[in-house]
């Protein structure tokens, strides 16, 4: 799927971190030929999105929630929504182009983030604890109830991978539909007959921790250590992020 290089004797052997792990394996849900799109507040898919035009040897499209339309920006934004990720942009679309397109199935992969999902793949982005009386409001689904049941995938994502994140009810159904795949810091989902299976987990862990921190029953037939990351894709992972801000504000807890 990916470009692959020789690392001379002077580069660091690819390895894993909790930021790599996450961003690189989101990357790797892109397919070749289709239009991908990364929504609001989604830093980590924007990076890898970017890696996956600079580390892989296939064609996608590549749209962001700030409208750019294959944008070529020179020096990546640390905010999805900055007005600078559009910049190089082939054409710009407002938010009733992508909505439209992708309620007629033209988006193949959007990346969609959550504060707890489940094992069918719904998401909750509205609130914790009871309706009538939360203990946190979250800000809403946004897009997900039109882009989840609509895009032909989806990709989600968790900075941290516990029981009150990964659950086995959500406290609220904000949107369900065609969630594909799940990225932690410690493992690889895939969704399949309704219902996440364990692709991988990141070599440091284990499937008995992986158990231990899931809320929810997953069946992890065929799954293994994630392989780790090609020479090319720890290469543009670095030409992307050469000082580690990105990573540092990440801070994403194993």
């Amino acid at each position: 799927m990916s470009a692959t290089s020789p690392l001379s004797p002077h580069t660091p052997a690819p390895h894993w971190s909790a930021f790599s792990y996450i961003v690189i394996n989101l990357a790797r849900q892109i397919r070749a030929g289709e239009v991908t799109f990364s929504g609001v507040n989604s830093t980590l898919p924007m990076l890898a999105c970017v890696l996956a035009k600079r580390a892989y040897d296939f064609h996608f499209t590549y749209i962001n929630v700030a409208g750019g339309v294959e944008p070529q920006p020179t020096l990546l934004p640390h905010s999805s929504s900055d007005p600078g990720i559009v910049t190089g942009s082939a054409a710009l679309f407002s938010n009733q182009d992508f909505y439209d397109l992708c309620a007629r199935g033209g988006i193949g992969l959007v990346y969609l983030g959550c504060a707890q999902i489940d094992a069918e793949g719904r998401t909750n982005v509205s609130s914790i604890g009871p309706w009538e009386k939360p203990k946190v409001r979250l800000p809403g689904g946004g897009g997900a109830a039109v882009m989840l049941p609509t895009a032909q995938r989806v990709a989600t994502w968790r900075t941290e991978h516990s029981p009150r994140s990964l659950v086995d009810k959500l406290d609220f159904v904000t949107a369900a539909g065609n969630l594909a795949a799940l990225v932690t810091p410690i493992a690889v989902f895939q969704r399949t007959n309704g219902r996440f299976r364990l692709e991988s987990w990141h070599p440091a862990s284990s499937l008995d921790e992986v158990i231990a921190r899931t809320g929810f029953t997953f069946d992890a037939t065929g799954a293994g250590p994630t392989p780790l990351p090609t020479a090319a894709e720890a290469e543009s992972l670095r030409g992307i992020d050469a000082d580690g801000s990105f990573e540092t504000e990440a801070a994403i807890r194993v």
